[in-house]
């Protein structure tokens, strides 16, 4: 006669399948789709993460860049991808959260489409002008709006984009208009600002340091309380006049939907593990990027972040009229 099993072991047969996965996690190498094309803040990240996460995970971390509709394309193949932990997006708070309130009928909706997995990297943002403008501070980059109206241009990475958002917050703050000229990510935007076909850019550190170093932008002012180390010629948009503008960034890792819970507990595992890399805190140092606090890391605080973003940004669009490009 077969034994009856207690309530409390019962309960916890469903449960096995999910734990088995978890300690065999993983199987294969990992990939991690990144919702922009390659060159941009998001596909650097990701590439030092994948580096800084292998030896963790025991596999090889790859990344694949899924351009397209401001992120939509890429989250929305990771939201499809087999819920197992072998597929992860690796997205920020433009395409994890303000996507959504520029466009909630856009089919994607990252409070139901998205397991969290953790917040890895907060990073600020650089107000740049094209070097063959002329435009070296930001008052005289908003003279050059005032006077040229919706001739003036912003590159963005497209709709949905912080780099989109960006601007479009500035503008309100300062009740100006411009033309926001959207790319296939970052990377195409910049260069296009390297070649005086858009007059600025707004983008995080990631990206606007090494061209302002480069030479092929000219930060004119950079988000956050302060000025930062790394552009120590660059002024915080407060001491630039504009002290409203305080938008910081932060970027994070996000599974498929009805991936098991110890699966995200393993790759988040990975996550820390890859955050006390010093080769990786070098580098995001240089780029002036810091780590969220520990209360602010793993799938709970992400997921939390997430809603009060979604929440706090469809105020905003609604108010000030975000969602036109």
């Amino acid at each position: 006669m077969r034994p009856r099993l207690g309530r409390r072991a019962a309960l916890a047969l469903p449960l096995l399948p999910a734990i088995g996965r978890a300690q065999d996690f993983p199987q294969r190498t990992v990939t991690i789709l990144v919702p922009s094309a390659p060159g941009g803040t998001l596909d650097a990240l990701a590439r030092f993460f994948a580096q800084a996460m292998a030896p963790s995970l025991g596999r090889s971390v790859v990344v694949e860049n899924v351009g397209g509709a401001g992120g939509l394309i890429g989250m929305q193949r990771a939201a499809r991808a087999e819920p197992d932990g072998h597929t992860l997006a690796f997205g920020n708070m433009g395409v994890m959260a303000v996507a959504y309130a520029l466009n909630p009928n856009s089919g994607f909706d990252p409070r139901r489409d998205m397991a969290p997995v953790s917040l890895v990297a907060d990073v600020p943002m650089v107000l740049a002008a094209s070097p063959r403008g002329g435009i070296r501070s930001l008052a005289a980059l908003l003279d050059h709006i005032r006077r040229s109206g919706e001739k003036a241009t912003f590159g963005t990475a497209g709709l949905g984009t912080t780099s989109h958002l960006a601007p479009g917050y500035l503008l309100h703050l300062t009740g100006l208009k411009a033309t926001l000229v959207s790319y296939r990510g970052a990377g195409p935007a910049l260069s296009d600002l390297a070649a005086g076909t858009v007059d600025a850019v707004i983008d995080q550190t990631v990206t606007m340091i090494p061209g302002h170093r480069g030479g092929t932008a000219v930060a004119l002012a950079v988000s956050g309380a302060q000025r930062i180390p790394q552009l120590p010629d660059v002024p915080s948009f407060a001491e630039a006049g504009l002290p409203g503008f305080d938008l910081v960034i932060w970027n994070g890792f996000a599974a498929p939907p009805g991936t098991p819970a110890p699966i995200l507990a393993r790759l988040a595992a990975a996550i820390e593990a890859a955050q006390q890399d010093p080769a990786l805190q070098a580098r995001l140092a240089e780029l002036a990027s810091t780590a969220p606090s520990p209360e602010q890391r793993g799938p709970a605080s992400m997921r939390a972040r997430i809603d009060a973003d979604v929440a706090k940004w469809t105020e905003l669009v609604r108010v000030a009229g975000l969602n036109r490009d």
